[in-house]
């Protein structure tokens, strides 16, 4: 009764999914992500553990055939089933059940696969892979995009309700190195909405603002206000109305003696939150922010 999407980014290493449905809160079982290891989707009358479990053989060496293998042979439901798993190294499989819900089915191809249910039409686990292949830009906006096409496609029969993204980073870019399990770049849920995409897409959008409020915040302690100034430029362009990055963008701006546009700023975060003030003095008094210490009175000074 959903559609899924897991696949990898084979530039970045990034393994990740997404997935929407009539149901709520789909994103608290149906997708599982391991940073080097890979991703899977289980779902139709799902079975959790086949999360967990598939991610756990392919971590000791199991390619997705073999690990979807040993899921299904010790699940007495698995024609109820419907599971799809991609490997850190774009290998992929997937599985669907007799008892699934007509109409369904999977598609897999080179780093993704696709597998949907009770669908309107039993075009959509195809377009699926096919936008996914044709979209630009990051893993994350092309599983959307995979989202998108399913729902062009009808989507579920019964309509929509949930949805949810995860994208686990790849190797660190410094040594290589996998970052630790619990890592996400990107986990976003909808957990009940009338149009799930739509807040999907919004709450990324507001994910990858802070993204890069973190790292401008990062580029302010390390002494390069400057550049930390054009990083909040680019936070405050994903995410306008979010006064926190408005607030800490009016400190990094005092911080570069941009005073006339830091007042700007602040004002704009005191006008949607009036303890702005008081949020920036606590965080600088407990030694959080030391660039930012001492601008809090020039700030507000008339």
């Amino acid at each position: 009764m959903t559609y899924s999407i897991v696949a990898r980014d084979p530039v970045t290493g990034e393994l990740g999914g997404a997935v929407q449905t009539r149901w709520f809160a789909v994103g608290a079982g149906v997708l599982w992500v391991a940073p080097g290891i890979g991703a899977v989707a289980t779902q139709s009358f799902t079975e959790i553990a086949h999360g967990p479990n598939g991610l756990a053989a392919l971590g000791a060496g199991h390619g997705p055939a073999e690990a979807m293998a040993a899921l299904l042979a010790a699940d007495a439901g698995r024609e109820t089933r419907q599971v799809g798993i991609v490997a850190a190294d774009g290998s992929a499989a997937a599985f669907t059940g007799a008892r699934c819900v007509e109409a369904a089915g999977h598609e897999t191809a080179a780093d993704v696969s696709c597998q949907a249910n009770m669908m309107e039409r039993g075009t959509v686990w195809r377009a699926m892979v096919s936008a996914f292949a044709s979209a630009s830009g990051d893993l994350a906006a092309r599983l959307l995009a995979a989202l998108r096409a399913a729902e062009a496609e009808g989507g579920d029969v019964r309509g929509r309700q949930s949805a949810a993204l995860v994208v686990a980073p790849g190797p660190r870019a410094a040594d290589g190195t996998r970052p630790a399990a619990w890592e996400r770049r990107f986990d976003v849920r909808v957990d009940d909405a009338a149009d799930p995409l739509a807040e999907l897409d919004r709450l990324l959008r507001i994910d990858r603002a802070y993204e890069a409020f973190e790292a401008a915040t990062s580029l302010a302690e390390a002494g390069s206000v400057d550049a930390a100034v054009d990083g909040f430029i680019t936070a405050r362009s994903l995410a306008p109305e979010d006064d926190q990055i408005a607030l800490w963008h009016a400190a990094c701006l005092a911080a570069a003696g941009r005073m006339a546009e830091a007042r700007a700023a602040f004002g704009e975060a005191v006008a949607a939150e009036p303890r702005a003030e008081e949020h920036l003095r606590r965080f600088v008094a407990a030694g959080h922010a030391d660039w930012a210490a001492g601008i809090v009175d020039t700030l507000v000074a008339p």
